[in-house]
């Protein structure tokens, strides 16, 4: 009894840090979550905190983030990570109709909202896939690439996106190789290469004379914050009456299609989802609002799933979330760990039951709710302001850019590092130039680590 009491204090503790800490740093445009979730839960992990702990840190921090990432989206025009890039569209049109805090209390409902409903959905859909669990490992390679291939497809860069992937893989390949030649295996160290990648590509950019003077800004941007209108009394307001019926109904239907997912780039269910939802109805402003509740919602839904399914079915990384964000829950050497030659594991698919996955992942969406929302509602325009007129953003990236090098370096010394500027390189270029966003990245990496090990062997 003591034992439970204490593991729960531990993880009640946790909770809250991580939706303190990810609730501040959602404010800040840029922060991608691969970016601050990745190294920070595996700085959590390393330090020997209890798996529950690990586990309730990371899930209170991705709910918490993903509600605070609606202020800078809707007050001031700039996406708070790359999940809210799919709802800057519906946040500008209402902000050109001047009404951007009805845009940020949608976005933020639909996403508690939908986070309640991923989690017993998730954990559910995952106890449903375990018996297949080695059957679907099996195919694991041939469900990446072909869920490779269509995520690319429907990205920005359609057929370019296709075709890019050929290279991007193939530098993966090339880089995996030499790394092993000395030595070296590196997995993490890819996955913030990819999501560092723009940052990276605009460094080099700075040091290229011709880039420098197209990127040189005669003035300051300036942002202009509406008033701020408070409709409702008390601190913590209904989710539930901020959202309509109708929006409610899309919100959990969504949240719900979204939980049973576990391959596919949550920008692409967030892109897919939304314009489902803005199909259904003919009311201009009422798709808006709708929209961009249950796009939110599915920022929120898809990275419980796809953290849950993978975590309680397989204990392996076999989702875009899995392999980025939440990687640190599965490998995490020298404490948690996967073998994929032997198959052998240790990380929070054998150290926690489906019960305790249900039990924190409800007790973190709580904490998460406790701190993220009620704050995002009643002072979105007062920290909007602040991060806006004092916040240094260079600051901020910058100390996780810092963070990113040391964790490159304890991975791998000066390989780790050189992968992660190469991939990041090559990634933010091939994004900015030809729409081959990060979410086909991550489904690029996978390709390249199981299906063509998968290919090679069929050919052979």
């Amino acid at each position: 009894m003591d034992a439970l009491a204490h593991q729960v204090l531990v993880a009640v503790s946790m909770g809250l840090l991580g939706a303190i800490v990810f609730a501040g740093i959602g404010l800040i445009s840029g922060t991608d979550e691969t970016t601050t979730l990745a190294p920070l839960t595996l700085l959590v992990a390393l330090l020997g905190v209890p798996p529950a702990g690990v586990f309730t840190f990371f899930m209170a921090g991705a709910v918490a983030k993903h509600m605070t990432h609606a202020i800078p989206t809707a007050l001031l025009g700039i996406p708070g990570d790359t999940l809210a890039a799919p709802l800057l569209q519906q946040a500008t049109m209402l902000r050109n109709l001047g009404v951007p805090h009805i845009a940020l209390r949608k976005m933020i409902s639909g996403a508690i909202i939908a986070a309640f409903v991923a989690v017993p959905l998730a954990v559910l859909f995952a106890v449903l896939l375990a018996p297949f669990g080695p059957s679907i490992s099996k195919a694991a390679p041939w469900v990446f690439l072909a869920a490779a291939v269509a995520i690319a497809y429907f990205s920005s860069g359609r057929w370019a996106s296709v075709l890019l992937l050929v290279p991007f893989v193939l530098v993966i390949v090339g880089l995996q190789a030499l790394t092993a030649k000395y030595g070296v295996k590196l997995s993490v160290s890819y996955f913030l290469g990819i999501a560092i990648g723009p940052l990276i590509a605009d460094l080099f950019s700075i040091l290229s004379p011709a880039d420098r003077a197209v990127m040189r800004r005669d003035r300051v941007k300036t942002f202009s914050l509406a008033p701020d209108v408070k409709g409702w009394s008390g601190y913590f307001p209904n989710p539930l009456k901020v959202l309509d019926r109708q929006q409610r109904n899309w919100t959990i239907a969504t949240a719900a299609v979204s939980s049973a997912t576990f391959v596919f780039s949550p920008v692409a269910m967030t892109v897919v989802m939304g314009e489902l939802v803005g199909s259904r109805i003919k009311h201009a402003y009422h798709r808006l609002t709708t929209v961009i509740a249950a796009r939110n919602g599915v920022t929120e839904a898809t990275y419980i799933a796809e953290a849950l399914i993978s975590l309680i079915a397989f204990g392996l990384p076999l989702s875009p979330v899995a392999a980025g964000p939440a990687a640190p829950l599965f490998n995490a050497p020298p404490r948690f760990f996967v073998d994929t030659a032997t198959g052998h594991m240790n990380n929070l698919h054998t150290l926690m039951t489906s019960w305790e996955f249900l039990g924190y992942g409800l007790l973190s969406v709580v904490l998460a709710a406790l701190i993220a929302y009620p704050f995002s509602m009643n002072y979105a325009h007062r920290a909007a302001s602040f991060v806006a007129r004092r916040l240094s953003h260079e600051a901020i990236i910058a100390t996780f850019a810092g963070l990113i090098v040391v964790i490159s370096v304890w991975e791998g010394q000066l390989l780790g590092f050189l992968v992660i500027v190469t991939i990041g390189l090559l990634g933010g270029l091939l994004s900015r130039r030809f729409g081959f966003n990060t979410g086909v990245q991550f489904m690029g990496y996978y390709a390249a680590v199981l299906s063509v090990p998968a290919l090679t062997k069929l050919i052979a």
